[in-house]
C-alpha cells in the first residue's frame, strides 16, 4: 500500500488516511520546525523551517478560471523552483480552489512534507502533519482511463474520500507512469502539468528521507513562493 496522503480537514479536523497503490506501507510525515541540516544534498540549500501555519478555516472559491487563458504556478523552493500549468479546461473546480489558494498566500512558507522514492512528492498542507487542509473540500473526479505519469500535478485525498476529493495537498508524479509502477488508481483530482523544473521536482524526488524511502526528505524543502502568473 502506498499512501497519498491528505488530510482533507473540514472546521481544523486533522485525521488523515492514504489512497492505495501497490508498494510499501507509508508513514504520515511531519514537519521540523528547526533548521535544516547544514549538510544539507546537492543543489538545495539549508534553510529555516517556518512553524506550521495550523488548522485553517477558509471557504470554498465561488468563482471560476477562464478555460481560454494559461495559469501557470510557479513555486519557488530551497531546491530550485518549477512550474506547472493548471488543467483549466478538464478539472475548472479543483484548478480554481487552488488558484484561489496561491493568490491568498496560502502556500508560502509551507513544506513538501513527504517524499515517496521514484513515485511522488507532496506538499501543501498548513499543519505540515499530513493532515491539514484548508478547510473546505472540493470534489472533481479525473476519468476513469486517466494514468499519473511524470510531471503530472494531482490533489492527494483521504482513502475515504470519494474519487477527486482535495483540499490544499497535492503531489507531483516523479514515476515515469506512477499508475503502472504502483497501482495509483485515478481517483486524485488532476491539477496540471509541469511545463518547466522538472529537473527540480526530480532533485526533490531524490534526496534522502526519513522513515527511508517514503517519508521526510533531509533536508526538508520549504516552498519559499508560490505565485501565479495569467496569460
Amino acid at each position: 500500500m502506498v499512501a497519498v496522503v491528505l488530510g482533507l480537514t473540514g472546521c481544523g479536523s486533522s485525521s488523515s488516511s492514504s489512497a492505495s497503490g501497490s508498494r510499501g506501507a507509508a508513514a504520515t510525515a511531519r514537519s521540523d520546525t528547526a533548521a535544516s541540516s547544514s549538510s544539507g544534498a546537492a543543489g538545495c540549500r539549508s534553510v529555516a523551517v517556518p512553524a506550521p501555519k495550523g488548522a485553517q478555516h477558509l471557504s470554498a472559491p465561488a468563482g471560476q478560471l477562464d478555460p481560454n487563458r494559461t495559469y501557470t504556478i510557479t513555486i519557488q523552493t530551497n531546491c530550485g523552483s518549477f512550474s506547472f500549468a493548471l488543467n483549466v479546461k478538464d478539472s475548472p473546480k479543483t484548478s480554481a480552489s487552488f488558484y484561489s489558494l496561491v493568490k491568498r498566500g496560502f502556500f508560502n512558507g509551507l513544506t513538501f512534507h513527504r517524499v515517496a522514492v521514484g513515485f511522488v512528492i507532496q506538499g501543501g498542507d498548513p499543519e505540515g502533519t499530513g493532515g491539514g487542509g484548508p478547510g473546505y473540500t472540493v470534489v472533481e473526479p479525473p476519468p476513469k482511463t486517466t494514468q499519473y505519469v511524470a510531471g503530472d500535478v494531482a490533489m492527494a485525498k483521504t482513502q475515504n474520500d470519494p474519487p477527486g476529493a482535495s483540499g490544499s495537498q497535492f503531489f507531483v508524479v516523479t514515476a515515469a507512469n506512477a499508475t503502472q509502477s504502483a497501482g495509483l488508481t485515478p481517483d486524485y483530482a488532476l491539477l496540471g502539468k509541469v511545463v518547466g523544473g522538472m529537473n527540480v521536482v526530480q532533485r526533490i524526488g531524490a534526496l534522502p528521507t526519513n522513515p527511508p524511502q517514503d517519508g521526510t526528505p533531509q533536508p526538508p524543502v520549504v516552498m519559499s513562493s508560490v505565485r501565479a502568473s495569467v496569460r
